[in-house]
């Protein structure tokens, strides 16, 4: 992350600080309540004795509560922008879509909402480019790894499960029997790396496209997982950039893993659909449901989302299952 020198935007470069404004503020409308009320009582005819008669004190206190009241009144309107800005900044999540104030008031409290609004878009932008650094060094991470498991490991084993095909053709009998079951435990083994490998790198994705690499991906959950995944027919989708079919993808990926991992579900649907102005994919699940806290997973498909500027709601009720939706918009078509 580059240095920053200077004043933050919105700041005390176009005015005093803002804390001065405030109290100067403050100071001018006590001020102008009691002047006001100095002179009413002055040009009123409306009298105290130097001791006070009972008959004065309902009078003092009528003008008492009056100040009071106006005083209130005048302070809770100039500082009610204060109530809007700390719910703001109690539910602000860089990981999710974070309202923006409206800049209107006085000059101070502008300046200090401005300042709040410029804030959460510098922290949201730098969130966002850190996070599509950090996935971009973990797809390429995990693209070094899948080649390795595959050129490296899947040779090897390969390798040895042909030395073993050619030593168990010349072996005795007795001995035949046993070097087959080692060649069952390679070729398990070479089946589980490539698995492993076609999970890092989906290569299928790249050769067939998106809906081929679902198909794929849902095919190979309903085996290892042993939970039937329904794919809901869907309109035909528009030319996607690859950044948005892999985090597609992804994002199935890691819900499908949930699915299995903590839903306790027996039936999982997929829905991949377009609109004129969006891509939904829908993954629904009639597991236990009840998510409260947001794990490591749900966290990094908000991450991917924010990435391509997409929207992640999960929807989890007790005893109902949960549902995961990601919308992503499609830009706008030049006419």
């Amino acid at each position: 992350m580059s240095e920053r020198t200077g004043t933050v935007p919105g700041a005390s470069v176009r005015g005093e600080r803002p804390a001065r404004s405030l109290f100067r503020r403050i100071v001018l409308i006590n001020g102008l309540v009691f002047t006001v009320g100095t002179l009413v009582l002055a040009l009123s005819p409306a009298t105290v004795s130097a001791r006070v008669q009972l008959t004065e004190i309902p009078v003092l206190t009528v003008g008492l509560a009056v100040i009071l009241t106006a005083n209130a009144l005048l302070l809770r309107r100039s500082l009610a922008p204060i109530d809007a800005l700390t719910r703001v900044m109690a539910r602000v999540d860089l990981l999710r879509p974070t309202d923006r104030l409206a800049e209107r008031g006085n000059g101070d409290l502008t300046r200090l909402i401005g300042t709040f609004n410029a804030m959460i878009d510098r922290l949201e932008a730098e969130r966002t480019a850190s996070s599509a650094h950090a996935l971009a060094a973990q797809e390429g991470e995990r693209q070094r790894i899948a080649r390795e498991l595959h050129d490296e490991i899947g040779q090897s084993l390969t390798a040895v499960l042909l030395a073993l095909k050619r030593v168990s053709d010349r072996a005795p009998d007795d001995l035949r029997d046993e070097l087959r079951g080692v060649q069952e435990t390679v070729r398990s083994s070479l089946d589980e790396v490539r698995q492993v490998a076609r999970r890092l790198r989906p290569g299928v994705l790249e050769d067939l496209g998106l809906q081929s690499a679902l198909s794929a991906l849902v095919t190979e959950f309903s085996e290892t997982a042993g939970i039937p995944v329904t794919r809901k027919p869907g309109r035909s989708l528009p030319d996607l950039d690859a950044d948005v079919e892999l985090v597609l993808y992804r994002i199935a990926q890691e819900g499908l893993t949930n699915v299995a991992r903590h839903a306790g579900a027996g039936r999982v649907e997929l829905t991949l659909d377009a609109s004129a102005d969006a891509v939904m994919l829908v993954i629904s699940d009639d597991g236990s449901g009840g998510v409260v806290r947001e794990g490591a997973g749900i966290r990094g498909m908000r991450e991917r989302a924010l990435l391509i500027g997409a929207e992640l709601a999960v929807t989890s009720v007790p005893g109902r299952g949960t549902e995961v939706r990601l919308t992503v918009p499609l830009p706008a078509r030049v006419a």
